[in-house]
């Protein structure tokens, strides 16, 4: 695996590989890497001649500069992790080869309804910043290929829209792959190792209450369905932020189950400090 942490070198490597006429894809990370972001590695190393892997944790996307400053960083891990899964390159940048100009934000991004509900509502800010470091992330490595986990849901569907925006539509294919779980459901994440032992064995309950609304469909009606999700995941202690139950295209609001047959249940809520999100369809 070749390291790189200056644009500019990247680029001139990634275009000689281009000139082999090799297909590139790109997995962008934030690091604390676990089975969930390998699993796009190797989704990527199927279909690409090459592919290329970034780390950078992205100060822009934090609305919690507290939450910034607990990121889990293990960088040495990670590395192992990327050469185990035969990963070719890693961009490991820092702040300032990402943001050449400071961390201003430059210019806005038009995400429409996306960036004014579910998490962005509750973290106002936060996708305007995806789409910054996105955006310069896909202009250094221009790929064929991106590969994004469904966990982050509605982050999937703001980069779909950021790449409309800036006009890569017809340049660079989204693959959004299946979200990975642990052995008891808990959706894999690197916020997970923050978890300590007791936060841990609660965090499941997000799972169950996501199975919980799937085996319910079309037996309780969307609104009370929601409501009762939410005192399950109150019982047991978690803060909610969310509970949603939405058309998987556009994320509006179902309140009848003959309102879409591509429905997704979307949760956000607060294990003690940690906030942890996950999602699953409704129908298969």
């Amino acid at each position: 695996m070749i390291l790189f942490k200056k644009a500019g070198a990247l680029q001139i490597w990634l275009d000689k590989q281009r000139e082999k006429s090799l297909k590139l894809g790109f997995v962008p990370t934030m690091g604390a890497l676990h089975n969930g972001h390998i699993s796009l590695i190797n989704a990527s190393k199927k279909v690409n001649h090459i592919t290329v892997c970034s780390i950078f944790v992205n100060p822009t996307q934090f609305n919690n500069a507290a939450d910034f400053d607990k990121y889990p960083i293990t960088i040495k891990q990670d590395i192992l992790q990327l050469e185990k899964a035969g990963c070719d390159v890693l961009f490991l940048p820092s702040v300032e080869e990402i943001y050449p100009n400071g961390l201003t934000i430059e210019k806005k991004y038009d995400l429409g309804n996306l960036e004014k509900i579910l998490e962005g509502a509750f973290r106002p800010g936060h996708y305007q910043g995806v789409c910054m470091v996105v955006d310069r992330l896909l202009n250094i490595v221009m790929p064929d290929n991106l590969y994004l986990g469904q966990k982050d849901f509605q982050q999937c569907m703001v980069i779909t829209k950021l790449i409309e925006l800036i006009g890569l539509k017809e340049k660079v294919a989204i693959t959004i792959c299946s979200t990975l779980r642990e052995k008891d459901g808990l959706a894999m994440s690197s916020r997970n190792m923050r978890l300590n032992e007791n936060e841990r064995r609660n965090a499941p309950a997000i799972f169950q209450t996501l199975s919980f609304i799937k085996s319910n469909v079309d037996k309780i009606s969307p609104s009370f369905l929601r409501k009762q999700a939410v005192d399950m995941l109150e019982e047991v202690g978690f803060k909610v932020d969310y509970v949603e139950i939405a058309d998987s295209a556009t994320l509006k609001t179902i309140e009848d189950w003959t309102d879409s047959k591509k429905t997704i249940a979307l949760i956000a809520a607060y294990d003690n400090e940690i906030r942890l999100i996950d999602n699953m369809f409704l129908f298969d």
